[in-house]
């Protein structure tokens, strides 16, 4: 596999998708998978269920999923980037 050129907090935009020419910080980067975490990209809505005995409170959250690297281009270097 390449190795991932992009690092956390270096700013991409999506080339590929439905969510093409949005632009947002690499919050997570996962080099064995390929894919990074892009903040308010590729949002999904997940299920969370309360738990009984805790004071937690179940609901629909939304949270980005990860995409592949070959789908976002570097747009700028963070200031924790090489």
């Amino acid at each position: 596999m390449a190795k991932v050129k992009i690092h956390r907090n270096d700013t991409v935009k999506v080339i590929t998708g439905s969510d093409r020419g949005k632009t947002g910080r690499v919050l997570r980067v996962f080099p064995d998978k390929g894919k990074v975490l892009v903040e308010h990209v590729r949002m999904i809505k997940k299920t969370i269920s309360s738990k009984t005995g805790q004071r937690t409170q179940g609901g629909i959250a939304e949270q980005e999923s990860p995409i592949d690297v070959s789908n976002v281009v570097l747009v700028e270097r963070g200031k924790a980037g090489k």
